[in-house]
């Protein structure tokens, strides 16, 4: 039964709960449990009532906030269609300014092009007056000019030979003094404790001056050294001795870039040693050695006058001539060498050529077998069909030095 609840404050100030009755509006009490009944449905409802209300605002809130994010982004195409149509009337205002531009360029480009054209015909026929005036004129000056350039040409010609010549010459010169220098750098590389002086240029003599020193310090002799780098003349000789009078020197030697056919390393001819080039330090080692020697034995010798016996003894003793032939002996072992390594390449290619012919041969009898119990249905193999001198004859080909 619903009813209305009433606060009655009597004399004790005692606060009593009645309900009235909305029918008969009797007053009746409620007692305290059957209060808080009452007070706990009642509070029920107005939390349920409050979470409606809540529920209300927060849908009317969320409602409100997605119309304004409408209106913000119906604000916002509006305010982009109209910066797109701005811009667009913008790029055709620019695309006509261009057009415009373009075409005012194009004018120009074509009066440029026409001042261009009027400029080269002024210019072609100006180019075709002055050129007839100046075969007009060089038509007039032809035989005068004619004749000038020939004297200038013969003239020329002339000079030309004259600088050939002397280039020619210095060149020569040039290799001489070269391989001057080369020597003397080459025997004070070589003998330190000698003394090798340079014959200065334009004095008489030969080219380099060795005095020869022992471990001592003792002057043992000289060796005069002359260098050509020309073709071999025979009077070389007279004058190199004639030079090694002057300086009184026991030995000399004529380095030659050319020597003649039979010198192979050095030779002894007619009272000079000539040697190539590239056996200049060997032969020095031997002649310095010599006369170190002669001259130990002239010091145990004292008082004899036979130096150039001893000298020339020594150049024809046995010890010299074993030296010399140690040389000759290197070399012929390094010609030995390289014959043996022929004699094996041509030994291992014959017995190539023997184990070819074998398998050429093996093989052509299994292939003449095979046809004979096959009756000749074999399939045929142009190869083998060819004849064992063909055979043998392109196998020959594969290998190299194979006769």
């Amino acid at each position: 039964m619903k009813g209305t609840l009433l606060e009655h404050k009597g004399p004790s100030l005692r606060m009593d709960t009645i309900i009235k009755c909305p029918s008969c509006s009797t007053e009746i009490p409620l007692s305290d449990a059957f209060r808080k009944e009452i007070e706990a449905d009642i509070l029920i409802r107005e939390q349920e009532r409050h979470e409606r209300e809540l529920t209300e605002a927060r849908s009317t809130a969320a409602a409100e906030a997605v119309k304004k994010l409408e209106d913000e982004q119906i604000r916002r195409e509006a305010a982009l269609r109209a910066e797109a149509a701005e811009e667009k009337e913008r790029s055709a205002r620019l695309l006509k300014q261009l057009e415009d531009m373009t075409g005012e360029l194009r004018a120009l480009r074509r009066k440029d092009e026409e001042r261009e054209l009027a400029y080269k015909q002024r210019l072609a026929t100006e180019e075709d007056r002055i050129r007839a005036e100046t075969r007009k004129s060089v038509s007039e000056e032809h035989s005068l000019k004619d004749r000038e350039k020939d004297k200038r040409l013969a003239d020329a010609l002339h000079q030309v030979e004259e600088l050939k010549a002397k280039m020619q010459q210095g060149s020569q010169q040039t290799q001489g003094e070269v391989l001057e220098l080369e020597l003397e750098e080459l025997l004070r590389r070589e003998f330190k404790d000698d003394e090798i002086e340079e014959v200065k240029k334009g004095q008489r003599g030969a080219d380099v001056l060795q005095r020869v020193n022992d471990r001592r310090g003792r002057d043992c002799g000289m060796i005069l050294w002359e260098s050509k780098n020309a073709h071999w003349t025979e009077t070389w000789l007279p004058k190199l001795r004639q030079d090694q009078r002057d300086a009184k020197a026991q030995i000399a030697v004529l380095v030659a870039v050319q020597p003649p056919p039979d010198v192979d390393t050095f030779l002894h001819r007619e009272g000079v040693w000539i040697v190539r080039r590239q056996y200049a330090t060997d032969l020095a080692q031997l002649l310095r050695y010599s006369l170190i020697q002669v001259h130990a034995e002239r010091a145990n010798q004292a008082g004899k006058d036979e130096k150039i016996e001893v000298l020339y003894s020594y150049l024809t003793s046995v010890e010299f001539q074993h030296r010399i032939q140690a040389i000759v002996e290197g070399f012929t072992y390094l010609w030995n060498d390289v014959e043996r390594e022929k004699r094996w390449f041509s030994t291992k290619w014959a017995r190539q050529e023997k184990e070819i012919r074998k398998i050429i041969d093996s093989t052509q009898g299994m292939y003449g077998d095979l046809q004979a119990v096959t009756g000749r249905s074999l399939v045929a193999l142009p190869a083998l069909e060819m004849s064992t001198d063909q055979l043998t004859s392109e196998a020959e080909g594969l290998l190299p030095g194979v006769a």
